[in-house]
């Protein structure tokens, strides 16, 4: 081979390989797995009040008991009751999130009328942490109590001055992500539909203002509902109203019924959520992102000096069943669910990173190790 066309040979071999390579890391960075964080587990203003100091939930799980035979309580992490709210500690937790296959942190967020609540985990430990950068995050608004709309004026400023502009937050074509837990709590809190939507124009348009393409309004799907009193509408009027963007689940229990008690199969629930994926893509206007759920115990919440037995939260059947390999197959149905719908963007939820008291965690226990969080480096682990 003469020379000339030998060096044009190479240099089309070395191109080829180059995109081969990038259309390997685009494959496998395809997926974004974002995991609920509840924050519950470090001193908090509020909490001191109504518990004193130094009151977390740990307090809870560490006194959970067993309530039924063969009942596995209480849950004890393997890393002990660490506070969150130290970012060497966060620190320890991104390392390991980032390198099993989790993109995204969905931080439960609150602020009521009184105050922030539960902040300090987010403020002081994840955006304090030196790696912070190798995770992203977002705000899933946990807004169980009526806001005013003067509250709210503070919850858009913070949000876009104190979290969208940080570098780390998650966004979608250049929109920051925010979700509602329950918009039907958000309109009683303004009064009217009307009054409500006009407030969400008002954040789109302070997001633009400050710089950014858009706001990315994500609903979850338990509160795309209107309570007694309120004008009915449906979940695709209130989409069209509000201008969401998209559509998530937090946990199977909010679409799926436990017919069991006091033990429902975490079997049973895989099923039924993948036909909850089918049914949900079909009905809604805009995207909807499937969710997997690694298990549901609430019981470390519920009263011990009460029986129990089934009845309003927390007094739930619980899921069995839920291993890591369990949790590893609905994983990979999750997979292959959005390979087949084709969207944009290929985000699965999962329920959740650290929600103990209500039995649903990936954070390595003294049972499972890191079970559960290497069944998502085996289904979406980008360094296999």
């Amino acid at each position: 081979m003469k020379p000339l066309l030998k060096f044009l040979f190479c240099v089309i071999i070395l191109m080829s390989s180059s995109v081969f390579a990038q259309q390997r890391k685009m494959s496998k960075n395809a997926y974004e797995v974002a995991v609920y964080y509840f924050p519950q587990w470090h001193v908090d203003a509020q909490n001191e009040k109504s518990h004193g100091y130094p009151w977390t939930e740990w307090e809870s799980l560490k006194v959970a008991k067993p309530r039924f035979t063969g009942h596995q309580q209480p849950k004890v992490p393997l890393w002990g009751y660490e506070d969150e709210a130290d970012p060497k500690v966060m620190a320890k937790k991104i390392e390991i999130a980032s390198s099993h296959g989790i993109d995204i942190f969905l931080y439960d967020w609150y602020y009521k009328n009184d105050g922030p609540f539960l902040q300090r985990c987010l403020e002081k430990g994840f955006l304090k942490a030196n790696n912070k950068s190798k995770l992203k995050f977002a705000i899933m608004w946990a807004n169980h109590n009526e806001i005013t709309p003067a509250t709210f004026d503070i919850v858009m400023d913070v949000c876009i001055n104190k979290y969208f502009k940080d570098p780390s937050y998650w966004k979608l074509d250049g929109c920051p992500y925010f979700s509602i837990y329950q918009l039907y709590t958000f309109i009683n809190g303004f009064g009217s539909t009307e009054k409500a939507v006009a407030a969400l124009q008002k954040f789109r348009a302070k997001t633009k203002a400050a710089g950014f393409k858009d706001l990315h309004l994500n609903a979850v799907q338990w509160g795309l509902q209107m309570t007694d009193g309120m004008a009915a509408k449906d979940a695709n009027e209130l989409i069209d109203l509000f201008n969401i963007n998209s559509v998530d689940s937090y946990v199977w229990i909010h679409h799926t019924d436990m017919p069991k008690f006091p033990t429902t199969t975490y079997d049973y629930m895989m099923g039924k959520a993948v036909e909850h994926w089918r049914t949900a893509t079909g009905n809604f206007e805009v995207p909807y992102h499937p969710n997997v759920t690694m298990g549901w115990d609430a019981s470390p919440r519920c009263d011990t000096t009460k029986p129990f037995v089934k009845g309003e939260y927390p007094f739930f059947s619980i899921l069995t069943g839920n291993t890591p390999q369990k949790f590893k197959q609905s994983l990979q149905q999750a997979k292959k669910f959005v390979d087949s719908t084709n969207v944009k963007h290929k985000i699965i939820t999962i329920n959740s990173w650290n929600e103990w008291t209500e039995g649903s965690y990936l954070e390595p226990d003294t049972q499972n190790k890191m079970g559960y969080l290497d069944a998502i480096k085996d289904v979406f682990g980008k360094n296999k």
